[in-house]
């Protein structure tokens, strides 16, 4: 009698366990099955009670989801469409109206209409942004290089000096740093100058408007590995030495403010152009 107690005991405690692993793997198997049948039933009694009106209202709710604003999770009507064409249209037209008067403006502005081709007895030639000046001497040739981007700056007043009401804004000029070379052969005497932040005293015996920045020296073409020396640590007389040398090249205090009207003169011919580009840009003009 214990013996089948022990037995019917072994048999119902197996037929519990597996039971309970049936149940377990069978509500793995339909916990799914049971989310996507609870979906289905939400848009089933969605689509059967959403009228056309309130549909449209669901769809045009803005949502969090997309920073357009369109509604369900990235859904965009056609009507949103349309007002985002619109309003691309609208922003684009804006820009080339401004664009074309900005640029009628900027050409009445012009002191220079037509840049010249010879600087001083330099001859120029142009690149984009860059500027080339050479002039040929007996036994060297003088080359001048500078860049014109960033170097506008509006031209400050002297000390008395008053702005008429005329004049609603001051003088943008151009004042770039610029390389000159004395080239002999293969060997090069190379400056970097550039011009001085505070223009000189009436009377002061040093009225130079431009300044040595470094002074190097190399045959070939340049590279990292030259020397150079700054100019603020030359010896004075030796700086003063420079300088002449520079003058009698062509590169004189009336020579570097020519230099800085023609720069001005190229700075806003390329603005205006870049201007021109952007709004034929903006037409969608090659």
């Amino acid at each position: 009698m214990n013996g089948l107690v022990k037995t019917a005991q072994r048999v119902m405690q197996n037929y519990v366990k597996n039971a309970s692993i049936t149940c377990a793997l069978v509500s793995r198997s339909q916990a799914p099955v049971k989310r996507d049948f609870t979906r289905g039933i939400w848009h089933m009694s969605c689509s059967s009670r959403l009228g056309g009106s309130t549909a449209t209202n669901i769809l045009h709710n803005h949502s969090n989801t997309c920073s357009c604003g369109c509604g369900l999770k990235a859904l965009h009507t056609k009507d949103q469409e349309t007002s985002q064409a619109k309003r691309k249209a609208l922003g684009e037209r804006e820009l080339v109206e401004f664009l074309t008067e900005e640029i009628v403006a900027e050409r009445k502005a012009q002191k220079l209409k037509t840049l010249p081709t010879e600087v001083e007895g330099f001859q120029v030639k142009g690149d984009g942004a860059e500027v080339v000046l050479t002039k040929q001497l007996k036994d060297e040739i003088v080359k001048i290089t500078f860049n014109v981007n960033h170097t506008v700056d509006s031209e400050d007043f002297g000390e008395g000096e008053v702005q008429t009401e005329k004049q609603e804004f001051t003088e943008m000029r151009s004042k770039p740093q610029f390389e000159v070379d004395l080239v002999r052969g293969d060997t090069t005497l190379g400056f970097t100058c550039s011009f001085l932040q505070d223009p000189p005293a009436a009377g002061d015996e040093y009225n130079d408007i431009f300044g040595i920045d470094e002074v190097t020296l190399y045959k070939g073409e340049w590279s990292e590995k030259v020397y150079a020396v700054a100019g603020d640590v030359l010896d004075g007389y030796l700086y003063d030495l420079l300088m002449n040398l520079l003058e009698e090249k062509g590169v004189s205090n009336e020579f570097v403010q020519k230099l800085s009207d023609f720069s001005t003169a190229y700075e806003h011919s390329a603005y205006i152009a870049m201007l021109e580009g952007i709004s034929q840009f903006t037409i969608g003009k090659k």
